[in-house]
């Protein structure tokens, strides 16, 4: 019988695992969305950026989460949302 636990205690089977990257996390306020379409839009443009790692679009709420390796690139975001056909209004307080 195999063990997942390593001698320190953990646990893992060590396949596959990778290193946690630093992450930050920028809410942007966006105008202009106003149902699915608009999320999937947004979605897909600002995914598209080099060093994003993901984001989260809240229509409701008028907001963009965009979480990246390093400091986020405002003007490149504002650009994706741009292409998408909506605009970035600021970021988010």
């Amino acid at each position: 019988m195999s063990s997942c636990c390593t001698p320190d205690g953990s646990c893992g089977t060590g396949a596959g695992e990778t290193a946690v990257a630093d992450s930050t996390a920028t809410a942007y306020r966006v105008s202009g969305m106003s149902c699915g379409h608009c999320k999937s839009a947004i979605t897909a443009s600002v995914s598209a950026l080099d060093g994003v790692l993901s984001v989260d679009v809240d229509v409701d709420g008028g907001l963009v989460t965009v979480t990246t390796a390093a400091d986020p690139d405002d003007a490149a975001i504002a650009a994706a949302i741009d292409d998408a056909g909506y605009e970035l209004t600021g970021r988010a307080a």
